[in-house]
């Protein structure tokens, strides 16, 4: 059985998917892009910010879940340019304290919105 998870407090899905789905002990949070979700605006400009502003949106999808940064196993992140690694990696890596989760990162020629980052992750209830 599956159940859809859906915060105010995260950018609205563009398409027709959820913000996030729990299914069994997992929840599977679909990718995030720096979306401002009170003003629905684009941050850009800043790597760095744009990377805290996706964290922050997995943040609350979390949340809403009963769930912290301290329940993810898995991340995707998506960059259209691996030059942007190093920042990407500064900011995400704050947002953890120990136990990191599995990762892998890909370069990919566009993202929704002309964004330059995008997160996923896959957290496990306790």
């Amino acid at each position: 059985m599956k159940k859809v998870i859906n915060t105010n407090n995260a950018p609205a899905p563009i398409g027709p998917y959820s913000q996030a789905i729990a299914a069994g002990n997992f929840v599977f949070v679909s990718g995030q892009i720096p979306s401002n979700p009170v003003t629905g605006d684009i941050v850009s400009g800043d790597i760095k910010a744009e990377t805290n502003q996706v964290m922050e949106n997995i943040g609350s999808i979390l949340m809403e879940a009963g769930l912290s940064f301290d329940n993810i196993v898995k991340t995707t992140i998506f960059l259209t340019d691996m030059q942007s690694f190093a920042q990407v990696n500064e900011v995400y890596g704050t947002y953890f304290t120990s136990q990191f989760p599995a990762r892998e990162t890909v370069q990919v020629s566009a993202l929704p919105k002309g964004v330059n980052v995008e997160i996923s992750v896959t957290a496990i209830k306790p």
